[in-house]
């Protein structure tokens, strides 16, 4: 592909987003030849919806296709990488309109606030050389915005291009001294209208919540860029993905970080 086909690509997955359409895979002419490719035609995208969709500065990263069994169904052996932008962050207890969504999805994670740059001298980062960059952790969701994928017709290709479908993230309240904890073992709750439906720890995402934050860091030096002080960085789920009403109530709790808290409303 030249860089003319991958900004065509990109042009025709704004205009999606901003239409409001069905999530398509890239297929044929349109498919990138590999997942390098694929990150240079979501520069694109990112660039294209800050320059003209007015989507404005972004304010963090995250990791997706953390387990084996999605990224089998995707075709990769690796997670895939993508962008926040500042305006889809919220604090929580939020409420979010369903209606600002194509179709909504809710993923159930833990987040760092970067509290200094990451740099790329250091670089490749492990869990112990990363944790050093990191002030607050939090639990968090991920709103997932699908645009009704078939999820039986996946690509990992597809996915980042598209965003790798964040439509945001709610943040509960940051601790800072989150260092004396096992986050590997940490417990965590899903609550539903008050019903307890989940429970799993929150290592169950990488093994650590440390080691998604550490492939972030790699991912990004590798493509030039780098982690900057007070972004936020989401590790992966350790729950599988949740569809909303309108008028649940959802509250995730991570043992010794505390809970985040999102309403939904049409």
């Amino acid at each position: 592909m030249t860089t003319d086909e991958h900004s065509r690509i990109a042009r025709q997955i704004v205009a999606a987003i901003q239409n409001r359409e069905r999530f398509r895979p890239l297929r044929g002419a349109d498919r990138p030849e590999s997942l390098d490719a694929a990150y240079r035609i979501q520069d694109q995208v990112y660039a294209l919806l800050q320059s003209e969709a007015g989507f404005g500065p972004v304010g963090g990263h995250k990791i997706a296709l953390t387990s084996r069994a999605i990224q089998e169904m995707c075709g990769v052996d690796q997670p895939v990488g993508g962008s926040i932008f500042a305006k889809t962050i919220h604090r929580s207890p939020a409420t979010v309109r369903l209606s600002d969504f194509v179709h909504l999805g809710v993923e159930f994670e833990v987040a760092f606030e970067m509290a200094r740059d990451v740099p790329a001298a250091g670089a490749p980062y492990d869990m112990e050389s990363i944790a050093a960059y990191a002030g607050a952790c939090m639990p968090a969701f991920e709103l997932i915005e699908d645009r009704h994928a078939d999820y039986a017709d996946l690509d990992a290709a597809s996915i980042l291009t598209d965003r790798c479908w964040c439509g945001g993230i709610v943040l509960g309240e940051p601790v800072t001294d989150w260092r004396g904890l096992d986050l590997a073992a940490a417990a965590t709750q899903l609550r539903y209208n008050g019903e307890i439906i989940d429970r799993a720890v929150a290592g169950d995402a990488l093994g650590h919540p440390l080691a998604g934050l550490a492939w972030v860091a790699n991912h990004l030096i590798a493509r030039g860029a780098m982690l900057r002080q007070g972004e936020i960085v989401m590790t992966g789920s350790a729950l599988r993905t949740r569809f909303p009403e309108a008028g649940d109530r959802i509250d995730y709790t991570v043992d010794g970080l505390g809970t985040v808290s999102v309403c939904l409303e049409n």
